[in-house]
C-alpha cells in the first residue's frame, strides 16, 4: 500500500550521496523534507534503476577518462540529476547528456543544474533521432521513452558505439498497427493477434523481443528483467545490453525469421537497414 514517509524514515528511501536539496528541487521531497506516496513510488523506481545501472556506469568510469552518458527522452531530468549525484560527482569525471524534445523542460533543467552547481550535465533540446551528442557515447539510457522513442534510443546507441544500453520501454503502438494490416504473417502465428486486445498486448511484447534481437545482432549481450514491483508500474520491463562483440549472425537470423513470420517492420529494424 502506498504511504507517505516522514521524518527520520525518509533517509532510508534515499540512496547514499544523493542530496536532499536535489530531491526537493525535483519535487520528490516536500518542502518539509517528506515523501508523499506518488513521489515515493517514483523515487523507488529511479533508485532501483540506478542500482541496476551501477555495473555499467562503474565500468565506463573505470575504462574511460571522461565517459559520456546519454539519457534519451530525459523529461524533467530526474535520472540525469541522480546519475550526476550518485556516480559522476564522486568520480570527478564524466558527463551526462540529457536529450529532451520539450524546450521548456530543457530550460528548467538547465536552470536547476546551474542552481545546484552540477557542472557535469549537458542539456539538448532535440528529438532523440539525430540529437547533437558527442560522437562517442559509453552508456545510453531511456527511462519510459514512449512508443518508437525507445527505438530511437537503440539506434542512437548503435550510431555512437555505446558500450552499454539500459532501456525501460513505455507504451508501444507501432507494431500493433502493423499487425492489424500485416498481409505476410505466417498462418501459424496470425491467431496471436487476431483480436484487438491480443494485438495490443502481443504487439507490445513483440516490439521488445525484436529490440532485444536487434541489439544482440549488433553484438550486445542482453538481459531482460523487471524494473520494480508491479504495484509501482505496469510498464516494468528493463532491457540491459553490454557490447561484447562486433555482431552476431545467429541473432540476426533469428531476428529475420521473426520479422518474416509476423510481417512487421518496426522502426528499430528500419533504422538498422
Amino acid at each position: 500500500m502506498r504511504k507517505q514517509v516522514k521524518g527520520d524514515a525518509v533517509a532510508e528511501e534515499i540512496l547514499p550521496g544523493v542530496s536532499r536539496a536535489l530531491l526537493q528541487e525535483l519535487h520528490l521531497l516536500t518542502r518539509d523534507g517528506d515523501l508523499n506516496a506518488d513521489s515515493r513510488r517514483k523515487l523507488k523506481q529511479v533508485n532501483h534503476f540506478l542500482g541496476l545501472l551501477r555495473p555499467a556506469i562503474e565500468d565506463a568510469l573505470a575504462r574511460f577518462g571522461d565517459p559520456v552518458i546519454v539519457d534519451c527522452g530525459a523529461g524533467k531530468g530526474y535520472l540525469g540529476f541522480l546519475l550526476h549525484d550518485v556516480f559522476l560527482k564522486p568520480a570527478g569525471k564524466g558527463t551526462v547528456w540529457c536529450v529532451e524534445s520539450r524546450a521548456d523542460l530543457v530550460r528548467a533543467a538547465e536552470e536547476r543544474a546551474a542552481r545546484l552547481g552540477m557542472t557535469r550535465m549537458k542539456f539538448v533540446a532535440a528529438s532523440i533521432e539525430g540529437a547533437p551528442v558527442p560522437e562517442r557515447a559509453h552508456v545510453v539510457t531511456a527511462l519510459h521513452a514512449c512508443d518508437t522513442a525507445t527505438d530511437d534510443a537503440i539506434l542512437l546507441a548503435l550510431a555512437h558505439n555505446a558500450d552499454h544500453v539500459a532501456l525501460v520501454p513505455c507504451c508501444q503502438a507501432e507494431v500493433a498497427r502493423q499487425l492489424e494490416s500485416a498481409k505476410n504473417a505466417s498462418p501459424a502465428v496470425a491467431p496471436l493477434f487476431e483480436h484487438p486486445w491480443h494485438r495490443r498486448e502481443f504487439g507490445s511484447h513483440l516490439t521488445n523481443v525484436l529490440r532485444v534481437l536487434a541489439l544482440e545482432s549488433k553484438g550486445y549481450r542482453v538481459t531482460v528483467t523487471e524494473l520494480a514491483g508491479w504495484e509501482h508500474s505496469l510498464k516494468n520491463e528493463l532491457i540491459l545490453g553490454k557490447r561484447v562483440r562486433a555482431s552476431d549472425a545467429a541473432a540476426k537470423d533469428r531476428l529475420d525469421a521473426l520479422l518474416a513470420s509476423t510481417g512487421v517492420r518496426p522502426k528499430v529494424v528500419r533504422g538498422l537497414a
